[in-house]
């Protein structure tokens, strides 16, 4: 068993784009579910969206980094109204149905062959990350120490991913000390106390549903840096996972998401990296490679769930938080 091969892939986990991508994310949910009490289960749709936004805004109309950003974004936010108009006047259980059912239409829409010129159907798109590279002040060479040791691409990605989730956390943190953060979270404690005092909720409900699914649509940019633009990855389990990762470090917390997306990650590879050698070394000899990679995912929700059991309100959560998921 080669421990220190194990540890050191599951510490590069700790500033993995991916891991980024995944803390940006939860922070949009932290907003959402968090934050204004919005149970949104499509997180995965507007990841897709920024995903698609910006691959075939480079690939099929050429347009620059910039440009391609923004228009992912701009997808974010008219879905973000398509989901938010029917369903924020109502309970909140209809905008998790509406937003699961959407998210999912998405990724169908992706996969379906009748657009496979533009989207690349179930094979994805790959080829956007020319724009990317280019900015990359970073000189060709690889640099770092032990198992962080990268070429100037790949630092170039993770220096850029955890860039924009530091400066989301920062502007999260800024308005939610704002008078709008505090009317978002008297909507989560009792959206009727704050319309008596004369406050627009749908409004302000859908402010938030809009900023949460730009965090998203970031993460979803951010995610496909490493690797190509695939539907299969937009899944309802990713959503799931978000939610996972948000509880774990803490609901209406910032930090929580940040460090919530790192544990998961790390303990993710550990215990992927480790079933894979024990299964073959024999440990497992009942046992194959494909059952021991569903079974790092039983490992990981256990440890979530034991943490959850002893500390229910996250890492850096406290416990009058909790009072509004009762």
């Amino acid at each position: 068993m080669d421990w220190i091969q194990i540890f050191s892939n599951a510490a590069q986990e700790l500033i993995s784009p991916t891991t980024a991508a995944y803390a940006l994310a939860a922070l949009g949910l932290a907003i959402h579910f968090g934050y204004t009490g919005l149970l949104n289960f499509g997180q995965a749709g507007f990841m897709a969206l920024g995903a698609y936004g910006f691959a075939i805004s480079t690939l099929t109309f050429g347009f620059p980094v910039w440009a391609s950003v923004l228009v992912g974004i701009g997808a974010s936010v008219v879905f973000a109204l398509i989901l938010g108009i029917p369903t924020l006047r109502l309970r909140a259980d209809y905008l998790a149905i509406v937003t699961i059912a959407a998210a999912e239409i998405l990724r169908l829409i992706f996969t379906t062959n009748t657009f496979d010129d533009v989207t690349g159907s179930a094979s994805g798109l790959q080829g956007y990350k020319g724009g990317i590279a280019a900015l990359n002040p970073i000189p060709p060479g690889t640099y770092g120490f032990g198992p962080f040791t990268y070429n100037a691409y790949d630092w170039w990605i993770r220096i850029l991913g955890w860039t924009v989730v530091i400066l989301a956390a920062l502007f999260t943190w800024s308005i939610m000390r704002s008078p709008w953060g505090r009317v978002i979270k008297g909507i989560r404690e009792d959206e009727d106390a704050v319309r008596a005092l004369g406050k627009n909720v749908y409004s302000y409900k859908m402010q938030s549903l809009i900023l949460g699914g730009v965090f998203g649509t970031l993460a979803g940019m951010i995610f496909i840096l490493p690797r190509a633009v695939v539907p299969a990855n937009y899944q309802t389990s990713l959503t799931f996972f978000i939610y996972a990762i948000l509880l774990l470090g803490g609901a209406a917390t910032i930090l929580g998401p940040i460090v919530g997306s790192m544990i998961f990650w790390v303990l993710l590879s550990f215990f992927s990296g480790f079933m894979a050698r024990a299964v073959e070394a024999g440990w497992f000899p009942f046992m194959t490679q494909v059952q021991a990679g569903q079974l790092r995912f039983i490992l990981v929700g256990i440890a979530i769930m034991l943490l959850v059991v002893f500390r229910p309100q996250g890492i850096f959560g406290n416990k009058k938080e909790l009072s509004f998921v009762r």
